[in-house]
């Protein structure tokens, strides 16, 4: 116990000494801590796309809701419903009901162009044909400027993130697509759901425009509970005048998600690998350099008693505390640079736009931070164990 806390004593020691010289290498202890800083601060902003990304397709699922698509599709794109089976599909066990009937939209899902604001290029926005009922199966809509779109009439509502990236679809303006022209009545949020990335319209109105005949992609279904999810499945995958696939809405947008969350995720960490090794070789110059200039105080510190342990200990350390002030001051800076942060992205499930927030979430901190604490242990490793090996009566004779 009592060499324990002797040890721990020479390690406070020699640590308190090398972090008061540190304002005498001010210059390489910056250098490294900025280079750690960088690798912190791009890390955490690519990453806080993929969390930006994953939570509004977190945020778009419910599980009392059911999607219906034809069996084998694998996304509302390569779906197709007839009318007849949407109202087989309405008539399923477990729906939610109102005065108006069962809560089952039939939905229609096209893609269309539309200029972007920050580059003026054109851009695939998602156009949704809804009925009635989707205002109540989502459960999350909310109008926030204007109206309503009318049923019969070329009039569409843009969801909030659709507005802000997208020229045209100011409340009273008009767009047009092909040979029909749409007016904008209103815009609407969604809970921060995919949905405030589409522009949503009458889908009777919808099919025509674009040659559709009476057909649907999917069915949106809202159920009396989530517990009714397996009668409400079972009852339409065994019904012979039915050919489809019944998946909850947090399951789908969760696996909409898997294949871009992925890639950036994976993208970052390769940047932020390759960042790491320059930073890295910043914190080997660094400490190198602070135990150069301190070989004679260190082999006065060992003639003196100081253990070789100790002394690689408080190098780590002294390295470790540079690390960590440039990942906090990393973190900070991408915290208060991309949080909140809003854009859009290419969806490669429907190769339409998704506008996103940005988030920093703590967790993202903390691994950024954990990077940032290797990065300097690394760094100080094989200087601390220089310092710890070189023989005393040689040390001492140096200049």
């Amino acid at each position: 116990m009592l060499s324990l806390i002797n040890w721990l004593s020479q390690v406070g020691s020699i640590t308190h000494v090398n972090l008061r010289t540190i304002v005498e290498r001010k210059g390489s202890a910056i250098a490294a801590a900025v280079g750690i800083a960088g690798v912190v601060a791009v890390l955490v902003g690519v990453l806080s796309i993929a969390e930006g990304f994953r939570q509004v397709m977190r945020a778009t699922g419910a599980d009392d809701v059911a999607l219906v698509l034809r069996s084998g599709a694998d996304g509302e794109m390569s779906s197709g419903l007839a009318r007849e089976d949407t109202r087989v599909i309405a008539d399923g066990p477990g729906l939610a009901r109102d005065e108006n009937g069962a809560l089952a939209s039939p939905e229609l899902f096209v893609i269309i162009n539309l200029p972007k604001r920050s580059t003026g290029t054109d851009a695939n926005v998602p156009m949704r044909g809804v009925g009635p009922a989707a205002y109540a199966v989502r459960g999350n809509f909310k109008l926030v400027e204007g109206r309503r779109f009318e049923p019969g009439r070329n009039e569409v509502i843009a969801g909030v993130g659709a507005a802000h990236e997208f020229t045209g679809l100011e409340v009273g303006q008009t767009i047009r697509l092909g040979t029909y022209e749409w007016k904008v009545v209103g815009v609407f949020s969604a809970g921060g759901g995919a949905a405030e990335s589409e522009l949503w319209t009458d889908a009777a109105v919808l099919q025509p425009a674009y040659h559709r005949g009476d057909t649907f992609q999917t069915v949106y279904a809202k159920l009396s509970s989530p517990a009714k999810f397996p009668e409400f499945k079972d009852a339409l995958t065994s019904d012979p005048r039915l050919n489809v696939k019944v998946v909850r809405q947090t399951d789908f947008f969760a696996e909409q998600s898997t294949v871009i969350v992925a890639f950036i995720r994976g993208l970052g960490v390769f940047i932020a690998l390759l960042m790491a090794l320059g930073a890295l070789f910043g914190a080997l110059n660094t400490m190198y350099g602070a135990v150069s200039a301190r070989v004679r105080e260190i082999a006065t510190l060992r003639a003196l008693g100081f253990g070789a342990s100790a002394v690689i200990v408080s190098v780590l350390l002294e390295s470790l505390v540079i690390a960590l002030a440039g990942g906090a001051v990393g973190g900070t800076l991408a915290y208060v640079i991309f949080d909140g942060f809003r854009a859009a992205t290419i969806n490669w499930q429907t190769f339409s736009q998704i506008a996103f927030a940005f988030r920093v979430t703590p967790h993202l901190l903390f691994s950024a931070i954990i990077w940032a604490a290797v990065i300097g242990l690394l760094g100080g490793l094989f200087p601390a164990i220089r310092a710890a090996r070189l023989p005393v009566a040689q040390a001492l004779r140096e200049t």
